[in-house]
């Protein structure tokens, strides 16, 4: 595994677009290939704003730091630029798109990721979604639904999952995908995210989670805890697993008396 940093993050500052409303402030962080990262943190802490962010959400305005992504700056990209740079995000709540099946999507997707001028073989995209989908064990009449449209949780987020596979991101950002899920739909989807990476041993992975019972089925090498725009601490999965008995009072506490 390379320790090369994929994704570079100095000094982050962003606050709502139009709005004074600052977020993050200072967020430092530092991803090598292949290595999965998770980020921890109560709501309203800015673990939601770093992930779209990152996506260059329009609804965010970066007001200092810098983001680089295999080497190069991102933060002047737009979000489908950086998409075919190979950062991909998962959602929190992903959108339905009625009318639209999950295979033309996914077809325009994987076409849009394709160099000007070059044209997707539908065959040759046909044969990739079903090896996708059967590395996934998803049933193949699930690319014939409508995006999202009447889908329980698990299955908006296993459609997250099924697209990460076909696209094949270099760094996936995953924004609270255990949100709503049972315990079921969670290792579904963990089982998912885990045959990627075991697939793609140099694709890193960004979970932002509420919640330890994630780590318990995706296991990442690093754990941070955010707390009021920053990043307050940083270590392996004892993190995780001390905030589960913690809580987060103390390092609320600490990052005040850091700020004080």
């Amino acid at each position: 595994m390379s320790n090369a940093p994929i994704l570079k993050i100095s000094g982050l500052h962003a606050k709502v677009a139009e709005d004074d409303l600052e977020i993050l402030r200072g967020v430092d962080l530092e991803l090598g290939a292949g290595e999965i990262h998770a980020i921890m943190g109560p709501n309203g802490s800015g673990k939601s704003t770093l992930a779209k962010v990152l996506a260059g959400h329009p609804g965010y305005e970066v007001t200092a730091g810098a983001v680089s992504f295999k080497g190069e700056d991102i933060l002047d990209r737009e979000p489908d630029e950086r998409s075919r740079a190979g950062i991909f995000l998962a959602f929190q709540y992903p959108v339905d798109i009625p009318g639209v099946s999950i295979a033309n999507f996914l077809r325009t997707a994987v076409q849009a990721h394709l160099p000007e001028g070059e044209e997707l073989d539908l065959f040759d995209f046909q044969d990739v979604l079903l090896e996708r989908m059967e590395l996934l064990d998803v049933d193949p009449t699930f690319a014939e639904r409508h995006v999202n449209a009447g889908f329980s949780g698990g299955e908006k987020k296993r459609n997250e999952i099924l697209q990460m596979a076909v696209l094949r991101p270099t760094l996936a950002v995953m924004d609270e995908t255990d949100s709503g899920l049972d315990i079921d739909a969670l290792k579904v989807v963990s089982n998912g995210v885990n045959k990627l990476t075991v697939e793609n041993p140099e694709m890193t992975v960004l979970l932002i989670t509420h919640y330890q019972r994630l780590l318990e089925h995706i296991k990442p090498d690093y754990v941070h805890v955010m707390v009021d725009g920053k990043i307050v601490r940083s270590g392996g999965p004892d993190v995780a697993i001390a905030l589960e008995e913690e809580g987060y009072k103390s390092w609320r506490e600490h990052e005040a008396v850091q700020s004080a």
